[in-house]
């Protein structure tokens, strides 16, 4: 398939309706984001990026992601309930939700009828329009449980699974007492859209276009903008290869933001069993640079 090809979607499938309730949660941050030029500071901006970076780089990318989905390392469990914290002030849903979904996006990836996200759906669908049009087999909580039992029986994960957005109410209150409501849209609005539409390119954007490294069993590709986006996520063709290895980025160039955060728990003595990149991997990434 040529580079940047999207890949070719089957019989078209009847579309779940709308939920207005979603619709109105994600316009709602969208629209106070818009606002954001009339509450501009560089500090609230610099805000933003810090908790952009917290949110989704440790949050959802080293927490959600490489920990609690794929187990690509490990830490006590103490540090493990932190981060998992961090990551459901992303706003992306609970933790559960979340590593099941995702664990049921590599089980079945791009298959149309049991990929959550599907991305021959169409750019659009594995964007967000499956966020828009909730299909009930993906907000189900039986499928939580089967795909991520570990989390669903942990009572700590239960009370994130059903009160992570008010996490939001505490980091707001600290932003508006430290710079006011610039700091409060920058810091909440402002982020949070950023991190959702980053973390969105990943299940639409790094499925079709970017280059294969490996000849992974689906469209995966390495996407570099999604990858600084996205703190790593986006050398998606390598993580859809070796999906539980703790690194993303292969290649000296492929720059992993989250790997050094990994990097840094090691060095203190606080990430074990660190999935590295197998043989295999190695020796492909060796024959490329020679």
């Amino acid at each position: 398939m040529a580079f940047g090809s999207a890949p070719p979607v089957s019989d078209a499938k009847k579309l779940p309706p709308i939920s207005l309730y979603h619709v109105f949660f994600f316009a709602a941050f969208h629209i106070v984001a818009l606002s954001a030029p009339w509450f501009f500071s560089w500090s609230a901006l610099g805000v933003a990026i810090f908790l952009h970076w917290l949110t989704g780089s440790i949050g959802i990318c080293l927490a959600y992601h490489r920990l609690l989905s794929h187990r690509s390392f490990q830490v006590p469990k103490w540090l493990e309930y932190i981060l998992a914290t961090i990551g459901a002030l992303a706003l992306e849903g609970g933790p559960t939700f979340w590593v099941a979904g995702h664990r049921v996006h590599h089980a079945f990836t791009e298959d149309n009828d049991k990929d959550p996200y599907s991305a021959r759906r169409g750019f659009w669908w594995s964007h967000m329009d499956w966020l828009l049009r909730p299909e009930p087999k993906t907000f189900n909580k039986d499928v939580y449980q089967r795909y991520a039992p570990e989390l669903a029986r942990d009572p700590y994960y239960q009370w994130l699974d059903r009160y992570f957005p008010l996490l939001q109410i505490p980091l707001g209150l600290l932003l508006l007492a430290l710079g006011g409501w610039s700091f409060v849209i920058y810091g909440l609005a402002v982020r949070t859209v950023l991190l959702w539409h980053s973390t969105w390119f990943i299940n639409s954007a790094t499925h079709m276009f970017g280059y294969r490294t490996f000849e992974s069993e689906d469209n995966s590709r390495n996407l570099w903008w999604a990858a600084i986006l996205a703190y790593g996520e986006g050398w998606h063709n390598n993580h859809h290869t070796f999906p539980n290895v703790a690194k993303a980025g292969y290649q000296w160039w492929e720059i992993d933001m989250t790997w050094w955060s990994i990097q840094v728990l090691r060095a203190l003595g606080l990430a074990k069993k660190v999935v590295m990149p197998p043989p295999q991997a190695r020796a492909k990434i060796r024959g490329l640079a020679s």
